[in-house]
């Protein structure tokens, strides 16, 4: 087996060890039977799952004539960064019901990359900035699609609390009613997007900073840059208003929601979206 086979092979593997996930999380949560030794099952395949995505991943964006990085890879890594951290919360807040929805999600976003190889980066690779840039802008990206997911999240359990008549023996019913009031989770999401937040902020800082080092000017504004800069101001700002909303005005509930899911589609618009009408409809990869 050659290295390029050996890594598709684990890519694949992978992505099927997403799938079993998603099914063995819906099935838990459906037996009548729930143990914790069914949940642990889940934990343990899902601690693999992120392993095998962060050795895929690695070969994408290291092994393919040096540095190479794309809207196929963004994604891949904030799926992977928001899985890991979905593993982490889970010992904490009863939150693995969300595999459902992040699992499905991952296993295409962990065999993208093979298909969509992006833009080459080798003569930039030992850019400081540029390395800096793309480790902060995927963190804040992963704490904010964390956040838009415990959104969505708290949105679906509002509508149930909203549906008396609702069995709350099957299905999400099952996850809604073991998770925490609806404010410590509402807390746990403004502590998310604040640091994403400040993420974000570091991401526009560095983006200035590379720019700077490979341009010669703080900013190129351009057709292929314009959309990027636009979307991630955008994001920038709704986030920041929504936290200075809630420090000023107490915004919480749907208000909250709301501006949480407006934001995080400008984020995606940002870099994912531009990215991928860059390199998928126009065909460019620089």
């Amino acid at each position: 087996m050659t290295t390029p086979e050996f890594y598709g092979f684990v890519g694949f593997a992978t992505a099927l060890l997403y799938l079993a996930i998603a099914a063995l999380s819906w099935t838990h949560l459906n037996s009548e039977a729930s143990s914790d030794r069914g949940s642990g099952w889940v934990t343990a395949l899902m601690l693999i799952a992120l392993v095998g995505h962060t050795v895929t991943l690695g070969h994408s964006v290291f092994g393919i004539g040096g540095l190479r990085f794309g809207f196929a890879h963004a994604l891949s890594a904030t799926l992977l960064i928001s899985g890991a951290f979905l593993w982490i919360e889970g010992f904490v807040v009863p939150l693995r019901g969300l595999y459902l929805l992040v699992a499905p999600i991952a296993a295409a976003t962990v065999i993208l990359p093979a298909f969509f190889h992006g833009a080459s980066l080798a003569a930039e690779g030992s850019s400081v900035a540029l390395r800096l840039h793309l480790g902060v802008a995927v963190l804040s990206y992963s704490f904010l699609t964390v956040a838009a997911l415990h959104a969505l999240l708290m949105a679906s359990v509002d509508h149930y609390l909203h549906q008396p008549s609702a069995d709350p023996g099957q299905g999400l019913a099952r996850l809604f009613a073991r998770l925490p009031p609806l404010l410590a989770l509402e807390t746990l999401l403004f502590r998310q997007i604040a640091v994403g937040f400040v993420l974000l902020s570091a991401t526009l800082a560095s983006g200035v900073a590379f720019s700077e080092e490979l341009f010669g000017r703080p900013l190129r504004f351009d057709h292929t840059t314009a959309h990027k800069m636009v979307f991630a101001l955008l994001a920038w700002g709704v986030f920041g208003g929504l936290l200075i909303g809630r420090a000023a005005f107490g915004w919480r509930g749907r208000t909250a929601l709301r501006w949480t899911f407006i934001g995080f589609v400008m984020l995606l618009l940002a870099y994912v979206g531009s990215r991928f009408v860059l390199e998928v409809v126009l065909r460019r990869y620089g």
